[in-house]
């Protein structure tokens, strides 16, 4: 990742100047003030949410779990289960070191991304601080925190953000000190490597950024190249000694996707590309960060590099993802969206890198009070607050109600008759976390159709099936292929357990 702190080149103030806009400023309080107080502020309404609104983690994060306690009991990890996610090493060793808490790693879990998520918020703010200015930070920083899609990732436990934590500040270490700290760097992005693929090219880039120079020995240059290659070597190591092929991860990664419909090919990746930065930064925020893009670009090219090569590594990798089959997703432009909030805090703040009292600072801060103020309208228009309250009392309450219909006394009894079946793999990794059961244990009816490794049909055992506008949208119709009779009772079972979300039937 090339530098990005040299200095803007604007002229300093005369001394006069300088010494009436000091005047101007609040002497009592500076830049590390409102920097502990902001975080202290976002730390308070963090812990608030967490607690209010108790969230479970993910589909994704609760395999890393389910495979971790595998790791732990020494039992053989269960990646070729019936619609499992792609494994991430990193996350399954954190799910290892979370299996002696018991049943409350799961809620440990999300605490720690939501942890993650202020440390991305702080990732965010430092860059744009370094490469451009204190208010610039502020900026992109609030741009974060209001873009609802990032808290609630943090909220249901995602890989995302920690990923996008280490990878945020692997780029301020780059930017405030360039090629001083490679280890550091390489080793943050070798443990992004490890939660996400798209770390790798990351690494191998920068890997070709800081061998160039002739002062670094070929000893240095193996030693580099040895922890850029950490993500990919780990990651093949894992897939080889559980499923024997060492490229399961990708194979199976595309074989889901097409199952799942998510593979749009490489045409669907320019329009994929727009609609994905407009739904995660929000249109007003695309189009201050167009602007801003350009606005770096012409006045500080240097400070810019850096935010500029995070956008552009992303996005070719969106573009190759697309291109190889593989799932197109919103989630893999995770890290343009984020450069795309730096560059509309460029525009939104970036008249502090001018000289105070000029024409054009007074332009663009005109300019930039008119985008805040539509952003504001545009936002507060289209937030449906309410809607997002729902969503994460869902998250919460379909877990509690799901519990207690598996706990229910009958159900416990059946248990011991049969599988437990869930109408898709959606509930899968849930059932089998709070049952402690392994993938022959929890079966999806979806997959009795399967033309590969089908499931029997239920016969004995447990039943759950979903109810409720909201959980049956979720949970139980996810593909076309799902069919309403996998969420309905089949012949002989009989009612057992009513919860707010669910009912178990069961026939032993």
């Amino acid at each position: 990742m090339p530098s990005a702190t040299s200095p803007a080149p604007v002229a300093p103030p005369p001394p006069a100047e300088a010494a009436s806009a000091r005047g101007r400023r609040l002497p009592a309080i500076g830049t590390a003030v409102y920097e502990k107080l902001a975080l202290g502020l976002l730390t308070l309404a963090a812990v608030v949410g967490y607690f209010v609104y108790p969230t479970y983690p993910n589909y994704d994060s609760y395999y890393s779990l389910l495979w971790g306690r595998e790791l732990v009991g020494l039992d053989p990890l269960s990646f070729t289960a019936y619609r499992a996610p792609t494994e991430h090493p990193l996350a399954i060793a954190f799910g290892a070191l979370l299996t002696p808490l018991g049943d409350g790693a799961d809620r440990v879990m999300v605490a720690c991304a939501v942890i993650s998520f202020l440390v991305l918020v702080a990732g965010v703010y430092a860059l744009g601080k370094t490469a451009f200015t204190p208010l610039v930070g502020f900026a992109a920083a609030a741009l974060l925190v209001t873009r609802f899609d990032f808290p609630f990732l943090a909220a249901r436990g995602y890989i995302d953000i920690p990923y996008l934590a280490v990878i945020m500040w692997a780029a301020v270490i780059e930017a405030r000190a360039p090629r001083r700290h490679p280890v550091v760097v390489l080793a943050l992005l070798a443990a992004a490597g490890l939660m996400r693929p798209e770390a790798w090219l990351l690494a191998g880039l920068y890997w070709l950024w800081i061998v160039v120079r002739a002062d670094v020995t070929w000893r240095r240059r193996f030693v580099y190249a040895a922890l850029a290659a950490v993500g990919p070597l780990v990651w093949v190591a894992t897939d080889f000694a559980v499923t024997g092929n060492p490229l399961y991860s990708l194979t199976a990664t595309g074989e889901l996707a097409e199952e799942l419909g998510r593979n749009k090919g490489g045409g669907a990746v320019p329009a994929a590309l727009y609609a994905f930065l407009i739904k995660l930064a929000k249109f007003p925020v695309f189009v201050a960060g167009a602007i801003g893009i350009v606005l770096a670009i012409v006045l500080t090219p240097r400070r810019a590099v850096m935010a500029l090569v995070l956008f552009a590594v992303g996005v070719g990798t969106f573009a190759l993802v697309g291109f190889a089959g593989l799932s197109v997703i919103d989630r893999y432009l995770l890290v343009p969206s984020l450069c795309v909030m730096v560059f509309a805090a460029v525009f939104i703040a970036g008249w502090t890198m001018l000289e105070p009292g000029g024409g054009w600072r007074r332009a663009w801060m005109t300019g930039a009070a008119a985008i805040v103020i539509f952003g504001i309208v545009f936002t507060a228009t289209r937030v449906n607050l309410v809607q997002l309250r729902n969503e994460l009392q869902f998250r919460g309450d379909s877990h509690v109600a799901l519990e207690r219909v598996l706990r229910d006394p009958a159900v416990t009894r059946a248990l011991q008759c049969g599988p437990v079946y869930v109408p898709n793999h959606k509930l899968i990794p849930d059932v089998r976390w709070i049952l402690d059961r392994s993938k022959e244990g929890v079966l999806a009816r979806s997959n009795v159709r399967s033309t590969k490794n089908p499931a029997p049909a239920p016969t004995r055992g447990v039943v759950i099936l979903v109810h409720g506008r909201t959980a049956i949208f979720k949970q139980a119709w996810v593909t076309p292929a799902d069919e309403t009779a996998d969420n309905s009772p089949p012949a002989g079972y009989d009612r057992a357990a009513v919860s707010q979300y669910y009912a178990a039937y069961v026939n032993c």
